[in-house]
């Protein structure tokens, strides 16, 4: 049976440090529905700079966090829906059974999008989510995005990619650009309304014969402490 968590946090610090305890800490399956304040993140393996504008960023008040999957650059805020999903595996994880069930939960609210070899999803063309993968041990962790009603103006001012300056920097093994592709809300194709609503049918659908769950004071607890020890530190966001 699957744990189901529906956080009732918007720090994508806390957020980044509870997903990386469950994982390595953690003994369950688990489902986890969050959203947060507005928020770009690079994957592991990102150059800062040439990924995210900083400086206008920092002046509207932005977070800028790295999380600890690979993947490529996103932006947050509070009209895009993550999902993540940890289970224990006995084999080498097949990733896009994780993306085929958010494709079955878009088809049964009326959205048809496909998904590509990327592990992205695309509704007419235009991405709707992406995704990011790390495996730790026996267990592995898979989340993506749901741009739902993003602000999107913010979205394409944020993120500001730079090329890369040499040949030199293009071998480094941390100067891993994201892949652009444009993109759209999926309330601007087919609305089931405001984007709580839109949480509750993503939150039925995973939890339903499932159990529902909140995080434990334990969890809390050392989801925070990582979170001050790693994830809002500089040397963790700015140090690739």
């Amino acid at each position: 049976m699957i744990r189901c968590i529906y956080s009732p946090y918007t720090d994508i610090y806390f957020h980044l440090a509870a997903e990386e305890y469950l994982l390595k800490q953690g003994n369950d399956d688990v489902f986890m529905l969050w959203q947060d304040t507005p928020s770009v993140v690079i994957g592991k393996h990102q150059r800062l700079q040439s990924e995210v504008d900083t400086e206008w960023a920092e002046r509207e008040r932005i977070h800028i966090a790295r999380r600890f999957s690979g993947g490529g650059t996103v932006y947050h805020d509070l009209g895009n829906v993550n999902l993540t999903f940890i289970e224990t595996v006995s084999r080498l994880p097949e990733f896009i059974t994780y993306l085929q069930r958010t494709l079955d939960f878009l088809a049964s609210i009326g959205v048809m999008a496909e998904g590509d070899e990327r592990l992205g999803i695309y509704l007419d063309g235009l991405k709707i989510s992406g995704s990011a993968q790390c495996v730790h041990k026996d267990r592995v962790l898979y989340h993506c995005t749901l741009l739902y009603d993003t602000n999107l103006t913010v979205l394409n001012k944020v993120l500001n990619p730079e090329p890369l300056a040499d040949d030199e920097t293009l071998s480094s093994v941390y100067a891993v650009p994201s892949v652009r592709s444009e993109v759209t809300n999926i309330r601007k194709h087919f609305s089931v309304g405001t984007v709580d609503d839109f949480k509750e049918n993503v939150f039925q659908y995973f939890s339903k014969s499932q159990r529902v769950s909140s995080f434990s004071e334990e969890e809390i607890v050392a989801a925070n402490q990582l979170r001050n020890e790693k994830y809002i530190g500089k040397e963790w966001i700015y140090s690739r």
